[in-house]
């Protein structure tokens, strides 16, 4: 009976696993374990210099390919090194070999990669004969052969979500914050460890009308500038060369996809909380979820957003005057109309609000704060739940025809004023698109 080696027993099986799932993404429940057999087989037996205090990793490998391509045969390799070099948001050799193979999962690749990394004897000759899988005739081929079957399976992975690669492989939720132009967003700042962390929201702020953004989360880059390894002050800096622009900014979230706390930043997170014992975790503004819950509604949660789920109750052209002084008159005039009710869900977005079929998820509306001319509660009701804004009635002609009032219901009162204060927020800071 052939040898066999643990290590690609274990890939194997992974990889089976992953083919399973078909197109693989950083959601993938096998992918972490599938990388981290990958590193460990192209880590075994890789001897260290013995005239230089600096660490060898494989990464130096990849890196030794490009040095001895005379014949240019590895030109999209090339690239993958020189993007791999370049990334700011990685600082070890370690972070930069997990991005490495990242991104030749991503271009399908990673076999012609280790063939050639087989054949360059400059590199192989840093493995040690009697270790290495990678200089033992039983154990190597069938390591190309899973490399190739990886080579043939579709990756879609998030590359940009790379921060914490130095640390870990388990990467954190990543998501993008789109803010309007504005003077300030309202956001307490600490860097610590080289990652700028949100510490507290500023009342009234931008950034607490948003809801995006939660004490606790990092800010990893804006608009494509890196804050990986950033010195103090740093971010306010990048801040005030973009005052007056949107901003894109990426976040790392404190939580895991699972709710709990990231692995890799509970010491940071316990760091934070010593250094101020009435730091929270989390939105500030949960009280509206807690009553939703005792009444035995359960919030929509979507990309990290809260949606509120809410009754369209019909909508009507009411004329060329779109002022708040119309909804009075306006929302009886649309009620009376008697349209189906639609289940959906609204969400107030940093720039506009969406309205989407419950059922169906089929996007009904899009409008952005600008186009809105007014919002409001219907004040001739006992409950105070029904609210309504008015926009621009352009048909196919694209032409305005007058200003059309869109009526809502809410769950409780307290969550229609929420909403009505969340859009009126969107005027306050969109001001500048006026």
């Amino acid at each position: 009976m052939p040898a066999k080696d643990p290590l690609i027993e274990k890939l194997k099986v992974c990889i089976l696993n992953l083919k399973c799932e078909g197109t693989v993404t950083d959601s993938s429940a096998h992918l972490v374990s599938c990388c981290e057999l990958l590193e460990l087989i192209l880590r075994k037996g890789l001897q260290q210099p013995v005239l230089s205090l600096a660490h060898r990793d494989y990464w130096q490998c990849f890196k030794q390919l490009i040095q001895h391509d005379t014949c240019g045969r590895l030109s999209s390799v090339s690239l993958a090194v020189q993007q791999t070099a370049a990334c700011s948001k990685i600082i070890t050799s370690q972070g930069r070999g997990r991005f490495f193979i990242r991104l030749m999962l991503m271009k399908r690749t990673l076999g012609n990669v280790v063939k050639h990394l087989l054949h360059t004897n400059r590199v192989i000759e840093w493995y040690s004969p009697n270790v290495a899988i990678l200089r033992n005739e039983e154990f190597v081929e069938p390591f190309i052969s899973l490399s190739m079957v990886l080579s043939e399976m579709e990756f879609k992975l998030n590359i940009e979500n790379c921060s914490f690669l130095d640390e870990s492989w388990l990467l954190p939720v990543c998501q993008i914050y789109e803010a309007v132009p504005c003077q300030e967003l309202g956001m307490v700042l600490r860097y610590l460890n080289g990652r700028v962390f949100v510490l507290d929201l500023l009342k009234g702020s931008q950034a607490q009308a948003d809801m995006f953004v939660e004490p606790g989360d990092i800010i990893d880059e804006i608009n494509g500038i890196s804050l990986r390894n950033a010195s103090n002050g740093q971010a306010g800096v990048v801040f005030s060369k973009l005052k007056g622009q949107p901003l894109s900014i990426r976040l790392i979230r404190w939580r895991a996809e699972n709710g709990s706390i990231y692995q890799p930043l509970v010491k940071h997170l316990q760091q934070l909380k010593e250094e101020n014992t009435s730091l929270q975790f989390g939105p500030k503004s949960m009280s509206h979820k807690t009553v939703g819950q005792k009444r035995g509604q359960t919030p929509c949660v979507k990309d990290g957003r809260i949606l509120y789920a809410v009754q369209l109750l019909g909508k009507a052209n009411i004329g060329m005057y779109g002022g708040k002084e119309v909804l009075q008159h306006a929302i009886p005039v649309v009620l009376e109309c008697k349209q189906d009710r639609k289940e959906v869900l609204l969400d107030v977005k940093e720039t506009h609000l969406t309205c989407t079929d419950k059922t169906s998820q089929q996007k009904l509306c899009q409008h952005h704060f600008p186009e809105i001319s007014c919002v409001g509660r219907f004040g001739n009701q006992p409950d105070l739940t029904i609210f309504a804004f008015c926009v621009l009635d352009t048909p196919q002609t694209e032409r305005p025809i007058g200003f059309c009032c869109v009526v809502l219901q809410a769950a409780t009162s307290s969550e229609c004023e929420e909403i009505v204060n969340r859009i009126a927020a969107g005027f306050k800071h969109t001001e500048w698109f006026v």
